[in-house]
């Protein structure tokens, strides 16, 4: 009695979903790479520059801000800035790579 007759076919299939998944996810983690993701306080007194992976790549601080007198404020305006770019970049991460999710224990073997 021959065993799998069926299963081979069904394998093959799964093997491609799983191919184009790992490509799909691979292109979004690319997107993720570049997407550019602005966070900001102060009214933009602090802007802070990150692609959606939190990796930051810039800070401008407008020079109105800077008081040596008051670096505690300039330092919570950094924090405050940082930390709105890391909820903006987690919401594009939530939203991009949220369908890979679902792939549990597949997500192993890609």
């Amino acid at each position: 009695m021959a065993y799998g007759g069926g299963m081979g076919g069904n394998m093959q299939s799964l093997m491609k979903q799983a191919q184009k998944m790992q490509e799909e996810m691979q292109a979004t983690e690319k997107l993720l790479d570049e997407w550019e993701i602005v966070g900001t306080s102060g009214g933009e007194a602090v802007v802070v520059y990150m692609n959606a992976k939190k990796i930051i790549d810039g800070i401008e601080i407008d020079p109105s801000v800077v008081d040596p007198d008051d670096v505690e404020m300039l330092e919570d305006l950094v924090l405050a800035a940082i930390r709105d770019g890391y909820a903006k970049a987690d919401a594009v991460y939530r939203e991009k790579m949220g369908k890979f999710a679902s792939l549990g224990g597949l997500g192993g073997l890609m």
